[in-house]
């Protein structure tokens, strides 16, 4: 290769500027004999598919400046750190003053594995001297651009964020890159979408890794957030060159539905992650279910009404009859609690509830408000004591119950998302006497996820034994957690 590219070579790679696609098969020798990559003809179907989705999202001048967040989550081996090697060659060279951060967990992570990848990539690269390449960077040739034009690899934690905060290029291109998403603090996140406000650059945030937590802000990217993001799930059988047979004996092993096939293989999150109270593979099954009230005459109708916490919260009245549960009302919140008490009231009289529970936390204006209206309604302690020993205290008793309920055969609305991150939010606090406790809504939000009112609605419809109107109520503290027979 020539030490220095002629004119036409400048302007055969500059046509690639929003076509990576193209640049990788165009600047890479594939096949080429006795070369590193003679067994390869081009870049792995999926990196492709990668590759097009950010040459369609540059091409189109309306999408061109607004950034762009793809996150892939993968089993092992499908060539996670080939593709960034690929995309990051590509970013700087059809760009001038191209701006890369790289970034993992650990130190050892990026110096180890991540870098050594992507130094590969720029080597062999057709246009290779067009860079300097160090153990934790790439910079340009050009000693003037080199402050401007360059490749940083740099670990983040919880204590580092601050490096995110200095990252602009206004006017240019920023490709940030995560690797090992799902290690990620979630308050590195947060510190890196600061990034994402300058104007007229090409903005890219790419996200790779394992789907090792089902909670987090990697998690999230596949679900709470998933209308922001470009999001791929893939299977290492699907891929060229992965170890097809060692792939099948580990899920004969353990089996398709297991978490570490699902994790380490299919790219799928685990259903349960350490920590996390009510499994998602119970709450995804809830969701298909489709039940109806009249299926469950026989069983007590329980209204719920959870106030709202803070300003952002919202006050949900719920019903639960049987297996059937349905949010009937969300309002943003009120402090006039005499209007809420009347909604409560109405819905009491509608439906024909046999009981009312409302949360004692800032419920007990609406249960006055009901008192004056003459309604037998029942304030439910979170922090009281609990029925079941087993339990640190009421909350975690009525979220068992639920827990329970699920596992039954309970059923939600399909269409709830904000249900259904409701119940796979909370976490276990654990604790040396073994007692059920779930985490603080202060901690929860400390985490970024919100109060759980609509799951807390459905909670409180466990809060103590309801029996049909007409109907002995049993004595018994211990019951069945559908509420409509005795254990």
């Amino acid at each position: 290769m020539e030490a220095v590219l002629t004119d036409a070579d400048i302007a055969e790679v500059l046509q690639y500027q929003h076509d990576p696609a193209g640049y990788v098969r165009a600047m890479f020798p594939w096949g080429v004999k006795g070369g590193q990559l003679e067994k390869h003809p081009g870049p792995r179907t999926w990196q492709a598919e990668i590759q097009e989705v950010i040459g369609t999202h540059l091409s189109n001048p309306a999408t061109r400046f607004k950034p762009l967040l793809i996150a892939v989550a993968s089993g092992h081996g499908i060539g996670k750190s080939a593709e960034i090697g690929m995309l990051a060659q590509w970013a700087m060279s059809t760009c001038p003053d191209t701006r890369v951060v790289v970034t993992a967990n650990t130190e050892s992570q990026l110096r180890t594995k991540t870098m050594p990848e992507i130094g590969k990539w720029f080597r062999l690269a057709f246009n290779a001297d067009w860079f300097k390449v160090t153990a934790m960077g790439m910079f340009s040739g050009d000693p003037e651009a080199q402050k401007s034009w360059r490749l940083d690899a740099t670990p983040w934690s919880e204590n580092n964020t601050e490096a995110f905060a200095g990252l602009h290029n206004q006017g240019s291109r920023i490709l940030m890159v995560m690797d090992e998403g799902s290690a990620i603090a979630d308050k590195v996140w947060e510190v890196a979408e600061g990034v994402l406000t300058d104007e007229d650059t090409e903005i890219i945030w790419i996200v790779f890794g394992n789907p090792t937590r089902n909670t987090g802000r990697f998690r999230e990217c596949f679900r709470k957030f998933r209308h922001l993001w470009v999001t791929r799930q893939i299977d290492s059988r699907t891929v060229e060159g992965t170890n097809k047979e060692t792939l099948q004996a580990m899920v004969d092993a353990y089996g398709e539905n297991s978490d570490i096939v699902k994790v380490r293989i299919r790219g799928m999150f685990p259903s349960m992650s350490a920590k996390q109270f009510i499994a998602t593979d119970d709450v995804d099954a809830a969701r298909g279910r489709h039940l109806q009230p009249e299926q469950y005459t026989f069983a007590p109708k329980i209204l719920t009404c959870d106030p709202a916490w803070e300003g952002d919260d919202e006050i949900v009245i719920s019903m639960r009859q049987g297996l059937y549960f349905k949010v009937l009302e969300t309002i943003p919140k009120n402090d006039n609690d005499m209007v809420i008490a009347a909604k409560l009231a109405r819905w009491e009289d509608e439906i024909g509830a046999d009981a009312v529970f409302i949360d004692a936390g800032y419920g007990t204006g609406i249960y006055s408000g009901g008192k004056t209206m003459g309604r037998n309604w029942q304030l439910v302690y979170f922090a009281g004591e609990s029925a079941d020993p087993g339990c640190a205290n009421k909350r975690a008793e009525m979220w068992n119950g639920m827990r329970l309920w699920l596992k039954s055969g309970g059923a939600i609305d399909e269409a709830d998302d904000v249900l259904y991150q409701d119940l796979i939010g909370p976490e276990l606090v654990f604790r040396p006497d073994g007692k059920i406790q779930l985490e603080s809504k202060k901690d929860m939000k400390a985490r970024g996820l919100p109060s759980p009112g609509r799951g807390d609605s459905l909670a409180l419809s466990f809060a103590y034994p309801v029996s049909p109107r007409g109907v002995h109520r049993p004595t018994s503290r211990s019951y069945d957690p559908l509420n409509f027979k005795r254990r």
